[in-house]
C-alpha cells in the first residue's frame, strides 16, 4: 500500500505525530524523508522549502520514494531552495540540492541552488527519474548526471541556470525526454564516455544549445535547437553522434542560431539523416542523407504518415469548398448562412464570410460540423494569407494539372503552409486532421513562439505527434486552439470540422491585427 507524507512550510509542524494527513502536516522535506520507506510519496504543499524554513540540504530520498509537488504546472510556486555539501566519488566535493537514488523520483517542484558552483539535482550511479520540474537559477547546471546513472529526465524546464541545463558524463545514459533548456550558459552537456538518449527536447536562447565532447555518443531524435546565440550544437573530440538513420530519421530541427545551427569540430564525420537543417548554416565534416521523409516545419512543413482514405465518390453537388475556387461556380458571400444561427462558431463564420474569405453552398448552408480536405484547406489558406513563397514548387503526383484546386496547392506548398507525402503524393481529398491544421497555420503563418502554458494542459496531451509538439504549444499560448465542446480534450488526430478551421484561422487573422478579436468560452 502507497504511503503519503504530508509537507506544508508554512503551516507544518515537525513533531512526531504530524505528516499524516493534509490538515496535520510536517514543516520540512527534512523531516519527513526519515520516516519514509520504498513506496512513499512525499506530497509538498505551495511554499518556499529552504534552511530558513527548517531545511538541512543535501535532501536526498531513499530508494523508491516519491516528492511530489504540482506536474501540471512544472512545481510553480513550490520552490526548494537550498545546497550543501556531497562528496561524489566522480567529481569530488559538490554543492547541491538534491542527491537521488535509484528509483526515487522528484516530481512537479522548482528547485534554485544559489551557491557558488550549485547544482540542482545531482545524479550519480542511481536510475531515478526527475518529471514536469523548472530547475532554474541554480549557479552551475539544473541536473547533472555522472557515473553509470540511467535516469530518466521528462518534461522537465530548465530555465537561467549559470552554466548548463543539463549535463552528462563518465558512462552516463538514461532517457532525456522533453524537457526545455532556456536562457542558460549551455543547455545539454554530453561528454565522457555518456551515451543518453535525446529525445523531444528544445534548447532556445542559450549560448550554444548542445555540446557533445570526449568520447562521448548521444542518440538524437526530435529535438529543436533555435536562437541561440552561438551554435545550434558543437562536436569536439572523438563525439560520434547517432543523428538519425534510413529506419529511424533523425527529426531533429536546427534553425536561427547565431553563428552556426550545427559546427563539427570533432574527428569524425557526422551523418545527418532526416533532419532539418540548412547545409549553409553549418561548419564541418557533415554529410546529409536525402531520405524524402517530410521535415517538420517549413521548409517544409511537416506531414505525418498518410493514412489511407477511400476515394470520393463522384457526384454532381458542388464540394463543400471552403473558399471560391474554379469550379464550381461560388455563391456570393452572405450573412443569411441558413445553418449557422446559434453554432458556437457563428460569430466566427460570419465574420469571414462577410469578408468573402469562405463561402456557403449554393443552398446558403455551412456545413460548419462537416470536415475539410487538404485541397480545401490550401484553398482557404491561400485565400486568407496570400502568403508568399519561400520555396520552388513540387509536382504532386496525385494532384492533375487541371484539378480545382492545382494552384492552390501549389500556392501552400511553395509558401511553407503544406507539404506532401514521402512518395511524392498530396492526398488532395483526404481529410484533414486538427494537429495538421494547427502545425500548418503555426509554421507557415510564423507564430511567434511562447511558452507560458505547457502540453499538460490537455488531458489527451500524449495523442500529440511529436512532430508536432512544438507548433501545438505555440498555438496554445497564442490562442489559436479552439476545443469544442471540452476545453482540455485536444482531440489532435480528430478529422477538423469546417468551424474549427475557421476559427483557428480567425484566431491567426486576429493576431496579425486582420481582424477584430471575437470572444469565445472555447479558445483555450
Amino acid at each position: 500500500m502507497t504511503n503519503t507524507i504530508y509537507v506544508n512550510p508554512v503551516t507544518g509542524n515537525d513533531s512526531g505525530n504530524a505528516g499524516n494527513s493534509p490538515q496535520a502536516p510536517f514543516k520540512t522535506i527534512t523531516r519527513a524523508l526519515r520516516g519514509a520507506v520504498p513506496g512513499t510519496t512525499i506530497q509538498l504543499s505551495n511554499g518556499t522549502y529552504n534552511t530558513d524554513s527548517g531545511e538541512v540540504y543535501p535532501l536526498t530520498p531513499p530508494e523508491g520514494v516519491k516528492i511530489l509537488g504540482n506536474e501540471a504546472n512544472k512545481g510553480s510556486g513550490i520552490l526548494i531552495q537550498g545546497s550543501g555539501n556531497f562528496l561524489s566519488r566522480t567529481f569530488a566535493r559538490q554543492n547541491v540540492t538534491f542527491v537521488l537514488t535509484n528509483r526515487s523520483e522528484l516530481r512537479g517542484v522548482t528547485v534554485t541552488n544559489p551557491e557558488t558552483r550549485g547544482t540542482g539535482v545531482w545524479i550519480e550511479s542511481t536510475a531515478p527519474i526527475v518529471a514536469n520540474c523548472t530547475l532554474t537559477k541554480c549557479k552551475r547546471e539544473g541536473i547533472f548526471i555522472t557515473g553509470e546513472g540511467n535516469p530518466q529526465i521528462l518534461h522537465n524546464n530548465l530555465i537561467e541556470n549559470d552554466a548548463n541545463g543539463i549535463a552528462i558524463a563518465n558512462n552516463a545514459k538514461g532517457i532525456i525526454q522533453g524537457n526545455t533548456c532556456l536562457r542558460t550558459g549551455f543547455g545539454i552537456v554530453v561528454n565522457g564516455a555518456a551515451t543518453p538518449s535525446l529525445i523531444g527536447n528544445r534548447t532556445t536562447e542559450n549560448r550554444t544549445g548542445l555540446i557533445f565532447y570526449d568520447d562521448s555518443r548521444p542518440a538524437l531524435r526530435d529535438n529543436i535547437s533555435d536562437r541561440n546565440t552561438q551554435d545550434g550544437m558543437t562536436l569536439l573530440g572523438n563525439v560520434q553522434v547517432d543523428f538519425g538513420s534510413t529506419s529511424s530519421p533523425g527529426g531533429n530541427i536546427f534553425r536561427d542560431n547565431g553563428q552556426f545551427d550545427i559546427q563539427n569540430a570533432s574527428n569524425n564525420q557526422l551523418v545527418s539523416v532526416g533532419n532539418q537543417v540548412n547545409p549553409s548554416r553549418t561548419r564541418g565534416n557533415i554529410q546529409f542523407v536525402d531520405t524524402q521523409t517530410p521535415t517538420p516545419v517549413p521548409p517544409p512543413n511537416p506531414t505525418p504518415v498518410p493514412i489511407p482514405v477511400p476515394p470520393p465518390n463522384p457526384t454532381p453537388e458542388p464540394a463543400p469548398v471552403p473558399i471560391p475556387v474554379p469550379t464550381p461556380t461560388p455563391t456570393p458571400p452572405s450573412s443569411n448562412l441558413t445553418d449557422i444561427s446559434g453554432h458556437w462558431a457563428e460569430k466566427f463564420i460570419r465574420e469571414l464570410n462577410q469578408r468573402e474569405i469562405i463561402i456557403g453552398f449554393r443552398d446558403r448552408t455551412f456545413k460548419p460540423d462537416a470536415t475539410i480536405t487538404r485541397a480545401q484547406f490550401a484553398a482557404l489558406i491561400v485565400k486568407a494569407f496570400n502568403p508568399r513563397p519561400i520555396r520552388q514548387g513540387k509536382k504532386f503526383r496525385d494532384v492533375s494539372d487541371n484539378f480545382w484546386a492545382n494552384e492552390v496547392i501549389q500556392k501552400a506548398y511553395e509558401s511553407g503552409f503544406l507539404s506532401g507525402y514521402p512518395d511524392n503524393t498530396f492526398h488532395p481529398n483526404q481529410n484533414i486532421p486538427r494537429v495538421q491544421v494547427i502545425v500548418s497555420l503555426v509554421n507557415g503563418a510564423g507564430v511567434n513562439a511562447a511558452y507560458s502554458q505547457n502540453l499538460t494542459r490537455f488531458d489527451d496531451y500524449t495523442d500529440i505527434p511529436a512532430y508536432a509538439k512544438e507548433q501545438v504549444l505555440i498555438a496554445l499560448n497564442n490562442r489559436i486552439i479552439v476545443n469544442y465542446p471540452n476545453l482540455n480534450k485536444l482531440n489532435p488526430n480528430r478529422d477538423a470540422t469546417r468551424a474549427e478551421v475557421t476559427v483557428m484561422v480567425y484566431q491567426v487573422l486576429a493576431g496579425q491585427n486582420r481582424v477584430a478579436a471575437i470572444s469565445s468560452p472555447y479558445l483555450v
